[in-house]
Protein backbone atom coordinates (compact mmCIF):
# COMPACT_ATOMS: atom_id res chain seq x y z
CA UNK A 1 0.00 0.00 0.00
CA UNK A 2 1.35 3.61 -0.74
CA UNK A 3 2.41 5.79 1.66
CA UNK A 4 1.80 3.43 4.26
CA UNK A 5 5.42 3.33 5.95
CA UNK A 6 8.32 0.37 6.49
CA UNK A 7 7.14 -2.65 9.07
CA UNK A 8 9.79 -2.74 12.40
CA UNK A 9 9.41 -5.13 14.87
CA UNK A 10 6.63 -4.93 17.66
CA UNK A 11 9.29 -4.24 20.50
CA UNK A 12 11.33 -1.49 18.66
CA UNK A 13 8.13 0.62 17.67
CA UNK A 14 7.02 0.61 21.51
CA UNK A 15 10.45 1.70 22.31
CA UNK A 16 10.78 4.50 19.18
CA UNK A 17 7.34 6.16 20.76
CA UNK A 18 8.97 6.87 24.23
CA UNK A 19 7.60 4.54 26.45
CA UNK A 20 9.97 2.54 27.73
CA UNK A 21 13.57 0.74 26.35
CA UNK A 22 13.57 -2.28 24.02
CA UNK A 23 13.78 -4.80 26.47
CA UNK A 24 11.04 -3.48 28.63
CA UNK A 25 8.81 -3.35 25.68
CA UNK A 26 9.63 -6.91 24.70
CA UNK A 27 8.44 -8.12 28.10
CA UNK A 28 5.48 -6.36 27.56
CA UNK A 29 5.18 -8.19 24.19
CA UNK A 30 6.16 -11.55 25.65
CA UNK A 31 3.62 -10.67 28.50
CA UNK A 32 0.64 -10.84 26.72
CA UNK A 33 -0.06 -7.26 27.59
CA UNK A 34 0.34 -5.82 23.63
CA UNK A 35 -2.63 -5.91 20.56
CA UNK A 36 -2.21 -5.05 17.07
CA UNK A 37 -5.47 -4.04 15.24
CA UNK A 38 -7.06 -5.70 18.62
CA UNK A 39 -5.12 -8.88 17.78
CA UNK A 40 -2.82 -10.06 20.76
CA UNK A 41 0.45 -10.04 20.14
CA UNK A 42 2.98 -12.19 22.03
CA UNK A 43 6.58 -11.86 19.63
CA UNK A 44 8.17 -8.66 19.89
CA UNK A 45 9.69 -9.22 16.21
CA UNK A 46 6.12 -9.16 14.88
CA UNK A 47 6.11 -6.60 12.01
CA UNK A 48 3.64 -3.69 12.45
CA UNK A 49 3.21 0.06 10.57
CA UNK A 50 3.34 2.71 13.07
CA UNK A 51 1.59 5.28 11.36
CA UNK A 52 -0.90 2.66 10.14
CA UNK A 53 -1.71 -0.24 12.89
CA UNK A 54 -3.34 0.71 16.27
CA UNK A 55 -1.47 -0.79 18.77
CA UNK A 56 -2.70 -0.95 22.43
CA UNK A 57 -1.11 -1.95 26.20
CA UNK A 58 -3.14 -3.04 28.46
CA UNK A 59 -6.35 -2.80 26.62
CA UNK A 60 -5.79 0.94 26.05
CA UNK A 61 -4.30 2.76 23.05
CA UNK A 62 -0.60 3.55 23.32
CA UNK A 63 0.19 7.21 22.11
CA UNK A 64 3.62 8.62 21.74
CA UNK A 65 5.13 10.20 25.10
CA UNK A 66 5.62 13.57 25.59
CA UNK A 67 9.68 14.18 24.46
CA UNK A 68 11.65 14.92 27.98
CA UNK A 69 15.11 16.24 27.20
CA UNK A 70 17.36 16.48 30.87
CA UNK A 71 20.98 17.23 31.64
CA UNK A 72 22.65 15.26 34.37
CA UNK A 73 25.70 16.30 36.54
CA UNK A 74 26.89 12.22 36.89
CA UNK A 75 29.01 11.56 39.66
CA UNK A 76 32.15 9.35 39.42
CA UNK A 77 31.42 5.36 40.80
CA UNK A 78 28.02 5.44 38.33
CA UNK A 79 27.17 3.35 35.18
CA UNK A 80 25.71 4.83 32.59
CA UNK A 81 23.28 1.84 31.52
CA UNK A 82 19.80 1.09 32.01
CA UNK A 83 20.46 -2.05 34.53
CA UNK A 84 23.96 -3.38 35.36
CA UNK A 85 24.52 -7.36 35.81
CA UNK A 86 27.01 -6.75 38.17
CA UNK A 87 24.50 -4.92 40.29
CA UNK A 88 26.52 -1.70 40.87
CA UNK A 89 25.06 1.39 40.90
CA UNK A 90 23.88 3.34 38.08
CA UNK A 91 23.05 6.82 37.02
CA UNK A 92 18.93 6.09 37.38
CA UNK A 93 19.85 6.76 41.12
CA UNK A 94 20.41 10.30 40.76
CA UNK A 95 16.71 10.24 39.32
CA UNK A 96 15.05 8.24 42.22
CA UNK A 97 11.84 9.83 43.26
CA UNK A 98 11.86 12.17 40.27
CA UNK A 99 8.49 13.21 38.56
CA UNK A 100 9.88 11.76 35.21
CA UNK A 101 9.02 9.29 32.21
CA UNK A 102 11.33 6.60 31.58
CA UNK A 103 14.33 7.78 29.71
CA UNK A 104 17.48 6.26 28.56
CA UNK A 105 21.22 7.86 28.44
CA UNK A 106 22.65 9.30 25.31
CA UNK A 107 25.56 7.63 24.87
CA UNK A 108 27.47 7.16 27.79
CA UNK A 109 30.46 8.08 30.07
CA UNK A 110 32.62 5.39 31.90
CA UNK A 111 32.22 4.53 35.96
CA UNK A 112 35.22 6.96 36.62
CA UNK A 113 34.18 9.81 34.39
CA UNK A 114 31.81 12.78 35.63
CA UNK A 115 30.36 15.52 33.73
CA UNK A 116 27.17 16.37 31.31
CA UNK A 117 25.13 13.62 30.69
CA UNK A 118 21.92 14.11 28.80
CA UNK A 119 19.16 11.01 29.12
CA UNK A 120 15.57 11.25 26.93
CA UNK A 121 12.85 9.26 25.49
CA UNK A 122 13.27 10.48 22.32
CA UNK A 123 15.38 8.50 20.30
CA UNK A 124 15.82 10.35 16.93
CA UNK A 125 17.33 12.95 19.03
CA UNK A 126 19.38 10.75 20.56
CA UNK A 127 20.84 8.75 17.92
CA UNK A 128 21.77 12.23 15.98
CA UNK A 129 23.76 13.26 19.13
CA UNK A 130 25.14 10.16 19.45
CA UNK A 131 26.24 9.71 15.36
CA UNK A 132 29.89 10.21 15.10
CA UNK A 133 29.75 12.06 11.60
CA UNK A 134 26.95 14.87 12.46
CA UNK A 135 26.86 14.63 16.27
CA UNK A 136 28.03 17.66 18.47
CA UNK A 137 31.58 18.23 19.78
CA UNK A 138 31.91 16.76 23.36
CA UNK A 139 34.19 18.68 25.75
CA UNK A 140 36.55 17.39 28.50
CA UNK A 141 38.60 18.66 31.13
CA UNK A 142 41.00 16.07 32.21
CA UNK A 143 43.34 15.60 35.05
CA UNK A 144 46.68 14.11 34.48
CA UNK A 145 49.19 12.63 36.66
CA UNK A 146 52.46 14.93 35.02
CA UNK A 147 52.80 18.79 33.53
CA UNK A 148 53.13 16.93 29.79
CA UNK A 149 55.51 18.87 26.93
CA UNK A 150 55.06 21.53 24.77
CA UNK A 151 53.94 18.65 21.97
CA UNK A 152 51.75 16.76 23.40
CA UNK A 153 48.69 18.93 21.80
CA UNK A 154 49.94 18.71 18.31
CA UNK A 155 50.50 14.66 19.19
CA UNK A 156 46.98 13.82 20.09
CA UNK A 157 45.53 16.13 17.28
CA UNK A 158 47.68 13.92 14.50
CA UNK A 159 46.83 10.64 16.68
CA UNK A 160 48.23 6.98 17.69
CA UNK A 161 47.25 3.54 16.66
CA UNK A 162 45.83 1.95 19.84
CA UNK A 163 44.63 -1.94 19.65
CA UNK A 164 43.91 -1.58 15.87
CA UNK A 165 42.07 2.03 16.77
CA UNK A 166 43.66 5.17 15.15
CA UNK A 167 42.94 7.43 18.35
CA UNK A 168 43.23 11.53 17.68
CA UNK A 169 41.26 14.38 19.25
CA UNK A 170 39.84 17.31 17.50
CA UNK A 171 41.55 20.30 19.82
CA UNK A 172 43.70 19.87 22.94
CA UNK A 173 45.44 22.36 25.20
CA UNK A 174 46.75 22.74 28.60
CA UNK A 175 43.91 24.65 30.87
CA UNK A 176 46.87 25.12 33.24
CA UNK A 177 49.52 22.73 35.44
CA UNK A 178 51.14 22.83 39.13
CA UNK A 179 53.34 20.63 40.70
CA UNK A 180 52.97 17.48 39.88
CA UNK A 181 49.58 17.09 37.77
CA UNK A 182 48.25 19.54 35.07
CA UNK A 183 44.67 19.87 33.97
CA UNK A 184 43.83 19.47 29.56
CA UNK A 185 40.79 20.93 27.33
CA UNK A 186 40.42 17.73 25.26
CA UNK A 187 37.16 18.09 22.06
CA UNK A 188 36.24 14.72 20.63
CA UNK A 189 34.14 15.07 17.41
CA UNK A 190 33.66 10.95 17.99
CA UNK A 191 33.82 8.96 21.18
CA UNK A 192 35.29 5.70 21.15
CA UNK A 193 35.59 3.28 23.80
CA UNK A 194 37.61 4.89 26.94
CA UNK A 195 39.35 7.01 23.76
CA UNK A 196 41.24 9.79 26.01
CA UNK A 197 42.07 7.54 28.55
CA UNK A 198 43.62 5.53 25.37
CA UNK A 199 45.20 7.63 24.18
CA UNK A 200 46.71 9.73 27.12
CA UNK A 201 47.94 6.26 28.12
CA UNK A 202 49.93 5.63 24.84
CA UNK A 203 51.58 9.23 25.81
CA UNK A 204 52.19 7.57 28.90
CA UNK A 205 50.06 9.79 31.38
CA UNK A 206 47.48 8.67 33.72
CA UNK A 207 43.93 10.42 33.92
CA UNK A 208 43.45 11.38 37.71
CA UNK A 209 39.60 12.84 36.90
CA UNK A 210 37.62 13.57 33.60
CA UNK A 211 34.94 15.37 33.17
CA UNK A 212 32.63 15.60 30.48
CA UNK A 213 31.74 19.56 30.87
CA UNK A 214 29.86 20.55 27.61
CA UNK A 215 28.30 18.78 24.81
CA UNK A 216 28.09 21.13 21.92
CA UNK A 217 27.05 24.49 22.58
CA UNK A 218 25.42 22.79 26.06
CA UNK A 219 27.66 23.73 29.03
CA UNK A 220 27.44 21.82 32.42
CA UNK A 221 27.55 25.38 34.22
CA UNK A 222 26.84 25.05 37.64
CA UNK A 223 24.83 21.89 37.97
CA UNK A 224 25.61 20.25 41.24
CA UNK A 225 27.13 16.94 41.30
CA UNK A 226 24.76 14.47 40.97
CA UNK A 227 21.67 16.69 40.04
CA UNK A 228 19.83 17.07 37.26
CA UNK A 229 17.46 19.51 34.86
CA UNK A 230 15.26 19.74 32.28
CA UNK A 231 16.42 20.83 28.90
CA UNK A 232 14.04 23.98 27.47
CA UNK A 233 13.27 22.88 24.20
CA UNK A 234 15.24 25.64 22.86
CA UNK A 235 18.46 23.86 24.62
CA UNK A 236 17.97 20.65 22.56
CA UNK A 237 16.98 21.53 19.76
CA UNK A 238 20.33 23.52 19.56
CA UNK A 239 21.93 19.92 19.19
CA UNK A 240 19.71 18.21 17.46
CA UNK A 241 16.39 18.22 15.64
CA UNK A 242 13.43 17.01 18.40
CA UNK A 243 10.48 14.81 18.28
CA UNK A 244 7.50 17.05 18.86
CA UNK A 245 4.53 15.45 20.27
CA UNK A 246 1.40 14.53 18.89
CA UNK A 247 -1.85 16.80 18.50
Amino acid sequence: MTGAGPRHGLARVLSRLGLCSRSQAARWVTEGRVAVNGRLVRDPEYPVRQERDRLDLDGRPVRAAEPVYVALNKPRGLVTTTRDERGRDTVYRCLEGADLPWLAPVGRLDRASEGLLLMSNDPGWAAAITEPATGPDKTYHVQVDRVPDAGLAARLLEGKRCAGEHLAVKAARVLRSGGRTAWLEIVLDEGRNRHIRRLLAAEELTVLRLVRVAIGPLPLGGLAKGAWRRLELREAELLAPVRRPAA
